[in-house]
């Protein structure tokens, strides 16, 4: 089973950027669909993005589409999301997730069925 851990979250002012790192260990993650989730305090954990094995699969919920790009690098072995122009609604604490089976486009869940899942790093937007 593959090990996943969060890196890149901090504090920063809106309209900034910030590029969180999952690094996995254990397991190639290009053999893994990864998922980013977020959690605020009081609110569900939402998928935020997803990356497939298959070209093309992935997914964006609809508000951080045009802002943040999930993206692999193999040789680090290691899924990244680039997000700018971060505003407020953004703080939250970031999970990746990693799962063999899941099929990016299609996934509406909340994390929990996947298989793999990190500990977290918190993004804080505020001025």
């Amino acid at each position: 089973q593959v090990q996943l851990v969060e890196s890149g979250g901090g504090l920063v002012q809106p309209g900034d950027s910030l590029t969180l790192s999952c690094e996995a260990s254990g397991a190639g993650l290009d053999w893994y669909a990864v998922a980013w989730f977020r959690q605020a305090p009081g609110k569900q954990r939402e998928a935020v993005s997803c990356i497939g094995t298959s070209a093309g699969d992935t997914y964006y919920a609809d508000s951080v589409k045009g802002r943040f790009t999930v993206y692999r690098d193999n040789a680090k072995n290691t899924v990244n999301l680039q997000m700018n122009r971060l505003n407020p609604e953004d703080t939250a604490t970031y999970y990746c997730a990693a799962d063999a089976d899941i099929y990016c486009s299609d996934y509406r869940g909340n994390g929990d069925d996947f298989a793999s899942r990190g500990q977290g790093t918190q993004v804080t937007v505020s001025s």
